[in-house]
C-alpha cells in the first residue's frame, strides 16, 4: 500500500494499478530489450529508446539482433500497438516512467566509466516533467543514483520549461538493478527477484508497483545505496571465488594434481561448500567490471578492499596463463609459439550465445598476435567479429573440418558450445589446449595430445 504522498505520487500510483501508463526503456541492448519485453507482456504500453538505427530498423521487423532471446519476443513487439522504438531522446518526456539500461564499463585504468548514464540523465533532463518516474538499472558503484546520475539529470533542467521541480513530490527516481544472464533458461527477466531501491519512501514504492506488475517478486529495499550495493556483493561474491579456484588451479597445475577432479570431490560435501570453476577469464558485462565498482569505491571512502582487489588481478592474468601454458605445451612438441598456427574454440563469453563483451578470447587472441602467432576462431554462434571498446580484430569464423582442424600446431578452447563435435576435434587435433575441461571423456586416447590450461 502506497503511503499517502503528493498529489502527483499518487496519481502516478492510479496509472500504474491500472497499468495505463508509458514506460520508457533508454538502452536496448541484453538488458533493456528483454526488460522492454517484460513490462509488455504485463500490459503495459512501452517505448524503447536505442542511438543505433539497426536496432530501431530489425525491431520494427520482428527480427531480434540478441541471437539467444530468439524472433518470437521481436514479433510479438512488432505486431503490437502497444509498443514502438525510436532513436528520437526528444520524446523522452512522453513515458510516465523512464527505466535506464545501459553500459557501465571501466576506463582505461579500471575505473568506472559512468559516460553513457551521465548523457542518458543528460537527456531525461531536458524532458523532465511532473509525474515522471526515472528508474537506473545500470550496475554501479552505492552513490551513483543520488550523486552522479541525479546530478546530470538537474543540472541541464535548471531554468527549463519546467524549474523547480521537487524530487520526491513532482518527480521520483529509484535504483533497481538489472539481474540479466544471457542464456539462462532456468530463469527470465519475469521470474528473477527483482530488487529496488529508491531516493526516498515514494520513489520506491512507486518503482516497486511499477515492476510488480511484470516481475514474479520484487524486494524493496530501504535506499537506492542498498540496491546498489546488493548487486555489486552478488556479482563481487562470483568473482572472488572464481579467482580462488584460478588461483587453486596454478598451485596445483605446479604439484600435478587436476583441479577439476578436486573440485569434483570437494563437492561431495552437503553443507559448507559452493563449487566454482577455473576459466581462461572472466567475460560478460558484470564479473569482470563489477568488482572493480566496489573496490574503487570502497578505496574513495578510505576503506580499501584489497581482497576485491587482488581477485581482479588473478582473473585478469589467466588469458596470459592459458597463453603461457600453449607455449610450454608446443615447446614440448619442439615447436616454437611464434610463427606457430593456433585455432582458439569459441568467441562468446560463454557456452551457446552470441555475446562477446568482455570475452578472454579477445585477449588471448590478442596476446597470441603479439606472440607472432597465425590465429584464427572457430564460433557457431558468431561468424564474425566486430569493433569493440578494446578490440578490433577484423576475423571471420572458420568451420571445422577434420583437414582444417589437423592444419593447426594446436587448438585452444576457450568456450565449451555444445555445438563443437568434441570427438572430431579429440581424433584430428594435433594438440589441445583446454581451459574448460571439456575434453575430459576424451582424454584417455588423446594422451599427450590433451593439455589442461
Amino acid at each position: 500500500m502506497l503511503t499517502k504522498g503528493s498529489p502527483l505520487s499518487d496519481s502516478l500510483r492510479a496509472k500504474i494499478d491500472s497499468g495505463d501508463v508509458l514506460i520508457g526503456v533508454i538502452g536496448l541492448g541484453y538488458v533493456g530489450l528483454p526488460l522492454a519485453a517484460a513490462m509488455h507482456a504485463a500490459g503495459y504500453r512501452v517505448r524503447g529508446f536505442d542511438v543505433d538505427p539497426a536496432k530501431i530498423d530489425s525491431l520494427s521487423r520482428g527480427e531480434n539482433y540478441l541471437r539467444h532471446l530468439g524472433n518470437e519476443m521481436t514479433r510479438v513487439l512488432a505486431s503490437s500497438d502497444r509498443f514502438d522504438a525510436t532513436a528520437d531522446f526528444a520524446t523522452l518526456g512522453e513515458p510516465d516512467a523512464v527505466l535506464v539500461c545501459l553500459p557501465t564499463p571501466l576506463n582505461a585504468t579500471r575505473e568506472p566509466d559512468l559516460s553513457y548514464v551521465e548523457r542518458a540523465g543528460a537527456q531525461i533532463g531536458t524532458t523532465l516533467r511532473a509525474g515522471q518516474l526515472v528508474v537506473l538499472e545500470s550496475t554501479t558503484y552505492p552513490g551513483t543514483t543520488r550523486g552522479a546520475f541525479l546530478e546530470a539529470i538537474v543540472a541541464p533542467a535548471k531554468g527549463g520549461p519546467q524549474p523547480g521541480l521537487t524530487l520526491g513530490t513532482d518527480w521520483f527516481l529509484a535504483f533497481s538493478p538489472e539481474r540479466e544472464d544471457p542464456g539462462r533458461t532456468s530463469h527470465t527477466t519475469s521470474t528473477i527477484p527483482k530488487l529496488v531501491g529508491g531516493v526516498d519512501t515514494a520513489s520506491t514504492e512507486l518503482a516497486a508497483a511499477l515492476y510488480r506488475r511484470a516481475i514474479t517478486e520484487v524486494v524493496a529495499v530501504s535506499s537506492a545505496e542498498v540496491a546498489e550495493a546488493a548487486k555489486l556483493l552478488e556479482n563481487t561474491f562470483r568473482a572472488v571465488n572464481i579467482a580462488l579456484v584460478n588461483e587453486t588451479k596454478l598451485a596445483l597445475e605446479a604439484m600435478g594434481i587436476d583441479v577439476w577432479e578436486v573440485i569434483e570431490a570437494a563437492s561431495t560435501k552437503p553443507f559448507g561448500f559452493m563449487p566454482f570453476y577455473p576459466g581462461p577469464g572472466l567475460g560478460g558485462h558484470c564479473i569482470p567490471i563489477d568488482p572493480f565498482y566496489m573496490a574503487w569505491r570502497a578505496a574513495q571512502m578510505g576503506a580499501p578492499a584489497r581482497l576485491i582487489g587482488l581477485a581482479g588481478e588473478i582473473n585478469h592474468a589467466m588469458p596470459g596463463h592459458v597463453v603461457d601454458r600453449l607455449e610450454s605445451a608446443l615447446a614440448a612438441r619442439d615447436t616454437r609459439l611464434g610463427g606457430s598456427r593456433v585455432l582458439v574454440l569459441g568467441l562468446a563469453y560463454k557456452p551457446d550465445i552470441d555475446d562477446v563483451r568482455e570475452s578472454p578470447a579477445l585477449e588471448i587472441i590478442t596476446l597470441l598476435r603479439g606472440r607472432g602467432v597465425s590465429v584464427e576462431f572457430s564460433d557457431p554462434h558468431v561468424p564474425r567479429t566486430h569493433a569493440m571498446r578494446r578490440y578490433d580484430l577484423g576475423m571471420a569464423s572458420v568451420d571445422l573440418t577434420a583437414e582444417r582442424i589437423a592444419s593447426y600446431d594446436a587448438c585452444v578452447l576457450v568456450t565449451d558450445h555444445a555445438a563443437f563435435d568434441y570427438g572430431l576435434l579429440a581424433r584430428h587435433a594435433r594438440l589441445v589446449v583446454d581451459t574448460r575441461n571439456a575434453f575430459r571423456a576424451f582424454a584417455a586416447e588423446m594422451g599427450e595430445r590433451l593439455v589442461k590450461a
